[in-house]
């Protein structure tokens, strides 16, 4: 059981309805202090309004939300100790960033040199303590993130919520700030939960996941845990590219009935000639499908004994041509029996929405 001291954020029971659709359906969660936790999931799956309770824009229909061991369920956001972090930043484009990052403590009539003190603090934690005086149109997205960042570090908040924090981000500059990211709530040290549907973000950013369906948590656990040993076949499929093999294919490759997954990293095309290994798991197949995806080839193999299975090949000595010709060839696939990993039933979705 978790130290109810050291636990940031607890939910439970938390519901949200909307009519008749459930948006958020029944979550129990606790944060622990100090963490970077993802909240991830579908369009639909409830996270965002799941953050939205925590933050007092929404009301939930049934349940509690207490920080650091006080009841916030019904209290208005400014009788929050959190911040909200979103998709668009929302700074004042007529405001210098030192203006920005401390239009909050000129409201709450904190004296200017403290102000002055704590601005330049929360633009040093990001890393912007040259461009106090510049417009937000004058810098980078990802600069205009950080900005957005300190405007919510230099509150010193007890939690920081963040809302899809890198979604307006071009695909390199997010795993840029990623890496950033992560490293600034480290410095901190400040509980973050960050909303995102992106499964390499959370799972490059997270201390835990708690990945989301419906409304429902499925599973909670470390990036590792989530991707290695995933609670049921939506999480298997979710987190990444999953194979699962069940029926006839599992009792004939794993050598017993259920539902098994297996990573396409795990899995290697054996050799012309080659034996496969004492003890390995062993399937033939014809490859249906090539992509070549630079450091790595994509192959989906139909199996001799019933489905598909996708397979990752690192391009060590390949290129794009020498891979395409492995098309409609027959391979023989291999792969550890440790690295089956049984699934259970994931449990049947209900109408949601939100």
């Amino acid at each position: 059981m978790s130290d109810p001291s050291n636990i940031a954020v607890s939910l439970r029971g938390l519901t949200k309805r909307y009519g008749q659709v459930t948006a958020v359906d029944g979550i129990d969660l606790d944060i622990r202090e100090g963490e970077l936790i993802t909240l991830l999931g579908p369009s639909g799956s409830g996270k965002t309004t799941t953050l939205r309770m925590v933050a007092g824009f929404e009301l939930p229909s049934e349940g509690s939300i207490h920080l650091g061991g006080v009841e916030v369920t019904d209290r208005p956001p400014f009788e929050r100790d959190v911040n909200t972090v979103f998709q668009d930043y929302a700074l004042f484009p007529h405001m210098s960033v030192a203006g920005n990052v401390g239009y909050g403590l000129r409201v709450r009539k904190v004296p200017k040199a403290e102000r002055q003190e704590r601005v330049a603090a929360a633009l040093a934690q990001v890393r912007l303590e040259r461009f106090g005086e510049r417009r937000p149109s004058e810098l980078s997205g990802g600069q205009r993130q950080r900005v957005a960042l300190a405007r919510a570090l230099v509150n010193r908040p007890r939690v920081l919520l963040l809302d899809e924090p890198l979604g307006a981000l071009d695909r390199q500059l997010r795993e840029e700030m990623q890496v950033e990211l992560k490293a600034i709530q480290s410095q901190v040290g400040i509980t973050f939960v960050v909303v995102t549907h992106d499964q390499e973000e959370a799972l490059t950013m997270s201390d835990r996941i708690a990945v989301l369906r419906d409304g429902r948590i499925e599973q909670v656990g470390a990036p590792a845990e989530v991707y290695e040993r995933p609670a049921n076949p939506f999480v298997a499929g979710f987190i990444g590219t999953s194979n699962v093999l069940t029926g006839r294919a599992a009792a004939e490759l794993v050598g017993e009935e259920g539902t098994f997954t297996v990573r396409p990293e795990k899995i290697h095309v054996l050799g012309a000639g080659a034996e496969p290994p004492a003890g390995h798991c062993r399937a033939a197949g014809t490859v249906r499908d090539v992509a070549y995806a630079g450091p790595v080839t994509r192959l989906t193999v139909r199996l001799e004994a019933g489905g598909e299975l996708v397979v990752l090949q690192q391009n060590l000595a390949t290129t794009s041509a020498e891979v395409a010709e492995l098309a409609g060839s027959r391979v023989t696939l291999v792969w550890r029996p440790e690295h089956n990993f049984r699934l259970s039933p994931a449990p049947e979705p209900a109408p949601t929405g939100g």
